[in-house]
């Protein structure tokens, strides 16, 4: 095996277990459920600033629409600032659908089991200015905060549920008669006390032992460090080579890396969001509206500017048609096509521009953030948005520049290799047959 197929191999076998690994499975059915309401949430943004807003918004001309900045913040507040108990709920019913167990009592489960492991009081100021101390949960527990802690909560407290619920002896056996959902419901109970008894003694433990709640270290330890890596060009660059080499092997790249990309496209969101909300300017640059906008312009790997240069460049009627078939799904971001009809899947003509497009295009955006050309967004457009259109919900008249100059820059990176192409040795045999 020569070391071309030795890396291709490596490749696929990682592509294979990432798509096949259980847990990344549930961890990406769980981000897709939670994702409209993210996206939901991050209009509630936008709309307090067109609507809302008395300086920059319609209020300033209608005052009455100042008063339904309440209405835009719960928005944002239910879905962005919360979004970490829908996803604990989500991964635990995945979690126990995955492992044959009853998936509501899963779900459920796993919400009480992080509920337990976080602090429940929280200190608020009175009009006195005296602090005290009530039962609550603060944002950094309900938020992007509690992303990490609250998957691993998650996932291990149905492991230990689906191991205990193996175990004959601990089932409260119901007569056939009962209605299923009672049966299930004695059936599960001595299994749910035991998980829910190990995970609030083991949360208190570890607040005793380290002065912190397990969410306060797990947040100070792997996800800041973590979100600040993969805020930078290294992070974003490795980030998008791996997609694009599974794109390359014949894997959906961006589903494939879901599991690890979107926990931090959601909390860099999140912080764009509440960093808006605080009047200062966001600084996490890496989100779904990033990637959509200038890393996976027309489809994975720029497929929209391998169109453009096809139709400039190419004498190979071939290609022209396939690039043809694929011209408006590409503007809506759509390459599979493109990537599987030319084909671009194991292609190693176009293996450079198709690995790199989009990592050089990512570093562009992220030198205009550096310059203070553009700033970090705080609204997410969905999948399917059109070319240019996408970039000014998101980023406004400096997203559409900046994305245009990508495009531009990576049509002319297409152009060589589709030159190349023409004089692929199997095309000429085809002609002169």
């Amino acid at each position: 095996m020569n070391a071309k197929e030795k890396f291709v191999n490596g490749l696929t076998k990682f592509a294979a277990f990432m798509n096949d690994n259980k847990y990344f499975s549930v961890l990406r059915s769980a981000f897709a459920r939670l994702l409209p309401m993210i996206l939901i949430g991050s209009f509630g943004t936008l709309f307090s600033t067109l609507i809302a807003n008395p300086v920059t918004g319609l209020a300033k001309w209608i005052p009455f629409l100042e008063k339904l900045a309440p209405a835009f913040i719960a928005l944002s507040f239910a879905t962005i600032s919360f979004m970490t108990v829908p996803l604990v709920f989500l991964i635990g019913l995945y979690m126990g659908e995955a492992n044959k167990v009853p998936k509501y009592p899963s779900a459920i489960l796993a919400l009480v089991s992080y509920i337990m492991v976080v602090p429940n009081i929280v200190e608020i100021t009175t009009k006195n200015g005296e602090t005290v101390s009530i039962g609550g949960l603060s944002t950094s527990v309900l938020g992007a905060e509690g992303l990490i802690i609250g998957l691993i909560i998650a996932v291990l407290s149905i492991e230990l549920f689906s191991a205990l619920m193996k175990i004959e002896k601990l089932k409260i056996k119901m007569p056939d008669s009962v209605p299923p959902m009672i049966a299930t419901s004695f059936n599960t109970l001595i299994p749910s006390f035991l998980v829910a008894l190990t995970f609030s003694i083991g949360g208190e433990l570890f607040h005793i032992a380290t002065g912190e709640y397990i969410n306060q270290f797990i947040y100070t330890v792997v996800q800041a460090p973590l979100q600040n890596v993969m805020q930078t060009n290294f992070g974003i660059v490795i980030l998008v080579l791996i997609s694009q080499l599974l794109w390359f092997v014949g894997m959906h790249g961006g589903q494939a890396i879901s599991a690890v990309r979107n926990p931090i496209f959601i909390a860099a969101l999140a912080a764009n969001v509440a960093a808006v909300a605080d009047g200062v300017t966001p600084d996490q640059p890496l989100t779904f509206g990033f990637w959509r906008c200038f890393v996976a312009v027309g489809g994975a790997g720029y497929v929209f500017s391998l169109i453009i240069a096809i139709f400039i460049a190419s004498r190979r009627e071939d290609h022209k048609a396939i690039a043809k078939l694929g011209f408006l799904p590409a503007v809506l971001g759509i390459s599979e096509p493109v990537v599987f009809g030319l084909p671009l899947v194991m292609n190693v003509i176009f293996i450079i521009p198709f690995v790199l497009n989009s990592a050089i295009a990512s570093l562009i955006a992220m030198f205009a953030m550096n310059i203070g050309f553009l700033t970090p967004n705080a609204v997410d457009v969905p999948f399917g948005i059109p070319i240019l259109f996408n970039a000014f919900i998101s980023y406004g008249w400096q997203g559409v520049v900046v994305q245009a100059i990508c495009l531009v820059i990576t049509v002319f990176t297409w152009l060589p290799f589709v030159l190349i192409s023409n004089k692929e040795k199997g095309y000429q045999i085809k002609e002169e047959i």
